[in-house]
Formats: structure tokens, sequence, C-alpha cells
């Protein structure tokens, strides 16, 4: 929808792929959708869902097995991120590099994004 044609929407990290190919699986889904939503210190949050089957509405993503899908009210906001997958010793969970962002709150969970 709001594409740039022969380009994804997102791109995912190797580890973001191989992490959401075995959700799929574990979870008998069709993939996972990404979107944002009000909330937050920072104003926004990222949401992902389980999903069993596409919306023709959804920006689809499909690399090394693993599927998402764009919400369409999120498709303007998430143009050029990089999912990825890190693991840590304290915490593991996907990490959104998206440049679109203008401010995040410190604990990474909310965003803020810059003004059109």
């Amino acid at each position: 929808m709001f594409g740039i044609p022969g380009k994804a929407a997102v791109t995912l990290t190797p580890a973001a792929a191989k992490q959401i190919t075995q959700l799929m699986a574990k979870q008998s889904s069709s993939g996972l959708r990404i979107g944002v939503k009000k909330g937050g210190c920072a104003g926004m949050e990222y949401t992902m869902d389980y999903v069993s089957e596409v919306n023709p509405m959804d920006e689809t993503v499909e690399q090394d097995g693993a599927r998402v899908m764009i919400a369409p009210m999120a498709q303007m906001f998430l143009i050029g991120t990089e999912i990825d997958y890190e693991t840590s010793l304290l915490e593991a969970g996907f990490k959104f590099r998206n440049p679109n962002v203008a401010e995040a709150c410190g604990c990474g969970e909310s965003i803020k994004f810059k003004d059109a």
C-alpha cells in the first residue's frame, strides 16, 4: 500500500526470521502481524500478534520462511524498518530499527514518530 515497488516494506535479520519461523510453527499460525498503537510514555507502541489468515489489506513480507504482515494503519510508520531478534544475559526479544522514529523512551518499549 505505502511500499516502494520491488522493495520489502520491512526487512528481517536472519535471527528474526528464524525466531518468527519457529513461532509460526509452534503456534500453527500463518505469520505475525505487526502494528502500532497509542500508548507508553513516548506516545506509541509496537504490537505483534499471531494470525491464522492473511488480511488482503495487510502488506505481507516473506523472508527465509518467515511471514510478517503489516497492519494497514501501521504501514506508513514502518516503511524501512529492520526487525531483529536479540538475546542477552537478561532478556530476549524483537528489536525494531525504524528510521521513522524521532524519540524512544528509556525502556525501549515506547516510541514517537517524526512529524510528516
